[in-house]
């Protein structure tokens, strides 16, 4: 029977959020997490400079067990840096912190989606930063076709009660993901990932329509937390072709 929940056929396809991933992980053959704001920007910055990223999913008593089994430094929120722990999920905060070997980020959102993901799954962290060294990479590796297909994930935000709140920054940084996969021959697209794709092509300027976005940890609420540059840095197109691969250790690492 075909599944049509798992947009079987298409090379590409789109869901929102850890139960998105979770229900085209079994049908797919390589996982795309899109966290705009900020997990993946954060991966890629950390992942650029050197160091090992482990995904945890949350910020929790455990978190800090989980970086000493995994021998690794342990981000902290925001406004919790200091000068003895001045790794953060901030992009801002990675780039002057200094680097080292192995650091466990955690977020509720874009790295618990990467931590859940079934193993031998390849994962791969998408951002504004490397989006087109992202669908290289896929196409260069027979990825997006409907023998082999990709799922582009929008991690999204939360609401109050825990459920999945969309966020623009993720539909608009899938959907210029999928746009790049689709120049590059992927496909064919799903409806799911053809109406992603048109969302961010019809965006006249999405630099700006992320940073007034108001969708849980948005480009405007950063701003008012003094995080602006954190949205600067995450609007940057192709800063750099990094592409950060969950390894089997489960850090990203650069392909």
């Amino acid at each position: 029977m075909t599944d049509w929940a798992a947009q079987a056929g298409s090379g590409v396809r789109f869901e929102w959020g850890a139960s998105g991933a979770a229900r085209l992980a079994a049908e797919v053959s390589c996982l795309v997490v899109v966290d705009v704001l900020s997990f993946t920007t954060a991966v890629f910055i950390a992942v650029r400079a050197g160091t090992r990223v482990f995904p945890y999913g949350g910020q929790d008593d455990a978190a800090a067990s989980f970086a000493h089994r995994k021998g690794a430094r342990l981000a902290v929120p925001r406004h919790a840096v200091t000068n003895a722990a001045p790794w953060s999920l901030s992009p801002g905060h990675l780039r002057a912190a200094p680097v080292v070997p192995r650091l466990v980020l955690p977020s509720p959102n874009g790295a618990a989606i990467a931590a859940a993901a079934p193993p031998g799954l390849p994962v791969v962290a998408a951002c504004l930063r490397n989006l087109t060294a992202v669908g290289s990479w896929l196409t260069a590796h027979g990825y997006g076709t409907a023998h082999r297909p990709v799922a582009v994930i929008a991690a999204g935000e939360r609401w109050p009660d825990g459920t999945l709140r969309p966020a623009l920054e993720d539909l608009l940084g899938a959907g210029a993901v999928i746009s790049d996969l689709s120049s590059q021959g992927a496909g064919p697209l799903s409806a799911e990932a053809a109406a992603a794709k048109a969302c961010c092509e019809c965006t006249s300027d999405v630099m700006h329509a992320i940073a007034a976005g108001a969708s849980g940890a948005s480009g405007r609420e950063l701003a008012a937390m003094g995080f602006s540059g954190d949205v600067a840095i995450a609007v940057e197109e192709d800063a750099c072709a990094v592409v950060p691969v969950l390894d089997a250790d489960g850090a990203f690492a650069p392909a």
